[in-house]
């Protein structure tokens, strides 16, 4: 799918999944989603080289890892309107013995998951031991994952960072959801990371930013000169700057929609600032 409307389209469908997916069960993060909406599905349904089916193997097609697994309700809508299990199955969300558990599991075997995430800062060491199987199986393909920024306070993550650029992973694209939010307030309130993308360049990563997190055409233009990237030594990071429960006017700028449902009233509202495209499940 090229069509910018169709993106469009399916963005804002996948938003409507989201916001009922999360009030059905009174339970769920909404803003990280509805933040990482055009990307999500701008990565699968346009910029990722993906087979039809699916194995956990992966071999000979693009794969995505999601780290910040809480923004599970984005991954799964995405994962069913992009073909991977039925639509209708996103209305089992979070509950007992769904496939679609608060954060993404494998023993369930869900269609779309190659990793357990949720417990933050894992990620990037997955992706990395997945990309380096690539170029041992002589695969060409290419290794994508997204991380919230606050994630990045995780220690873990700059061990693996620091492991990716000295052993030339650079069949691997990761992806920050920088947002400036996190659970209790602003990423600088919480624990001031500084400038991101010194820090990658500093360990030796190829770096490049999108400005406009929420425009598809900012994001096509974006991932396909971060694609032109790999192969040349480094792995890539993405610094994709983002709004935080875009979409939807009442929960953009702030944190307070990070992990909170909303009700009867509020759904209503913001399902008419996103109106119906493909068909609600």
């Amino acid at each position: 799918m090229s069509n910018i409307q169709q993106l469009q389209d399916v963005t804002t469908q996948v938003r409507r999944d989201i916001l009922r997916m999360v009030h059905a069960v009174n339970s769920g993060h909404p803003g990280g989603s509805l933040g990482c909406t055009e990307f999500l599905v701008t990565l699968y349904q346009n910029i990722m080289n993906r087979k039809n089916g699916f194995d956990m193997d992966g071999k000979e097609e693009d794969i995505f890892f999601l780290s910040n697994g809480h923004i599970s309700p984005v991954f799964y809508s995405v994962l069913a309107r992009s073909g991977y299990f039925p639509v209708s199955e996103l209305a089992t969300f979070r509950k007992l013995n769904s496939r679609l558990q608060g954060h993404p599991t494998t023993h369930e075997g869900l269609p779309g998951v190659r990793m357990a995430s949720g417990s933050l800062g894992q990620g990037l060491s997955v992706a990395i031991g997945a990309a380096q199987a690539k170029k041992l199986n002589n695969d060409k393909h290419l290794i994508y994952s997204l991380h919230g920024d606050g994630e990045l306070q995780e220690g873990q993550n700059w061990e693996a960072i620091m492991y990716a650029s000295a052993k030339k992973v650079d069949n691997l694209i990761a992806t920050i959801d920088v947002n400036g939010k996190q659970i209790d307030g602003t990423t600088d309130e919480v624990l001031n990371m500084g400038s991101l993308k010194a820090k990658f360049e500093a360990f030796d990563w190829e770096v490049l930013e999108i400005k406009e997190g929420n425009n598809i055409e900012a994001i096509l233009n974006g991932m396909n000169d971060a694609k032109s990237r790999t192969g040349k030594g480094k792995p890539v990071c993405v610094l994709l700057y983002t709004e935080m429960g875009n979409g939807v006017d009442f929960m953009m700028h702030t944190h307070a929609w990070h992990g909170k449902a909303p009700n009867d009233e509020q759904l209503a509202k913001a399902l008419e600032q996103n109106p119906v495209t493909l068909g609600d499940y």
